[in-house]
C-alpha cells in the first residue's frame, strides 16, 4: 500500500473540492480534515485494490452529512474583523479568493436538492462514475445519472456567471462581429 502521506497528495485537492461543492467554501475545510483523519484510521484495512479515491469521496459525503447536522445545531457566530485572514487555501488561493471567486456559483449549487449536489459534486468535481456516486448516495446508477443531470440542467437554466473571465474575454473579441 501506498503510504498514506502520498495518498493525501494525490487525492487532497479532488477530496477539498468535493467538500466545498457539497457544503460551500465555509465548512469544506472543517469537512476535508475530517474526512482525512478518519481515513487515515481506516486506511490500514482497506483492501489493496480498492478505489481510493471513491473511499475517500465516500467518507467525504458522510462528513459533509455530519458537518451539516452540526450546522443546523450550532448558534450562527458573528465573526470579527480581526479573525479574517487572508492565509492561503489547501488549494494555494487565498482562503478569501476561494470565498468570493464566484459567489453566485455557490448560491446555485447551494440551491439544488441534496441529492442533485451531491451528484454534481461527486461526478463533474471528483470524476467519479456514476456506479460510485450511486453506492456513495444509496441508490441505482441510473438515479445517479439522473440526479447529477437534472442538477447540471438547473444549473445551466439558472447560473449565469457575472463576467467572463480576461482570456475568454479576448479570445471572443476575434469571433464577435
Amino acid at each position: 500500500m501506498k503510504p498514506f502521506e502520498r495518498v493525501v497528495a494525490e487525492h487532497g485537492a479532488t477530496v477539498l473540492r468535493v467538500c466545498r461543492a457539497v457544503l460551500g467554501p465555509v465548512d469544506a475545510e472543517d469537512a476535508w480534515s475530517e474526512t482525512f483523519l478518519s481515513a487515515l484510521a481506516a486506511y490500514p484495512r482497506l483492501d489493496e485494490g480498492a478505489n481510493v479515491e471513491a473511499w475517500l469521496v465516500t467518507i467525504a459525503h458522510r462528513k459533509a452529512i455530519d458537518v451539516t447536522r452540526r450546522r443546523a445545531r450550532a448558534p450562527i457566530a458573528v465573526p470579527d474583523v480581526a479573525e479574517l485572514t487572508h492565509e492561503p487555501s489547501r488549494d494555494g488561493l487565498p482562503e478569501r479568493d476561494v470565498e468570493q471567486r464566484d459567489p453566485d456559483l455557490w448560491r446555485a449549487l447551494a440551491a439544488l436538492p441534496p441529492k442533485q449536489r451531491q451528484a454534481v459534486a461527486y461526478h463533474h468535481v471528483a470524476g467519479l462514475a456514476y456506479r460510485e456516486v450511486a453506492a456513495i448516495l444509496g441508490g441505482s446508477t441510473e438515479a445517479a445519472r439522473r440526479a447529477a443531470a437534472d442538477g447540471m440542467a438547473t444549473l445551466r437554466r439558472t447560473y449565469v456567471p457575472a463576467a467572463p473571465h480576461p482570456s475568454s474575454a479576448r479570445a471572443s473579441k476575434g469571433s464577435a462581429s
